[in-house]
């Protein structure tokens, strides 16, 4: 079965090839600053298990460590492929349909983790 997800307004719609992939939430500054959250949890999917089949989301280049992948309609972030692991895309777990299928296993970025989460 596969796992589908988007974004807030439905513009864009993905689809990943369901299998165990691993998860976790991310703590840099970067993450923050570009989802306005305390940090983002996503799920690691090898990036020939992943298609958009709705819509083509709006890039940035948040640095040059890699591009983030949002819905230029809503604003939600939806993904982020990093340069130096292109053949993985990093997806955000809450724009899956059902994000409760992959609690975060690990925290990354801890040492600029906000001390208040």
């Amino acid at each position: 079965m596969d796992l589908e997800g988007g974004c807030f307004c439905g513009s864009i719609r993905y689809r990943i090839t369901k299998d165990s992939y691993p998860s976790g939430n991310c703590h840099c500054t970067m993450c923050r600053r570009t989802s306005a959250a305390a940090y983002v949890s996503w799920i690691v999917v090898p990036t020939k298990d992943f298609n958009y089949i709705q819509g083509e989301p709006e890039t940035l280049q948040s640095s040059s460590h890699g591009t983030r992948y949002f819905c230029r309609t809503c604003g939600t972030p939806v993904a982020c492929v990093l340069t130096e692991h292109p053949d993985v895309i990093d997806v955000t777990i809450c724009s899956l349909d059902d994000p409760a299928q992959y609690p975060p296993q690990n925290d990354f970025y801890t040492d600029t983790r906000l001390s208040w989460v």
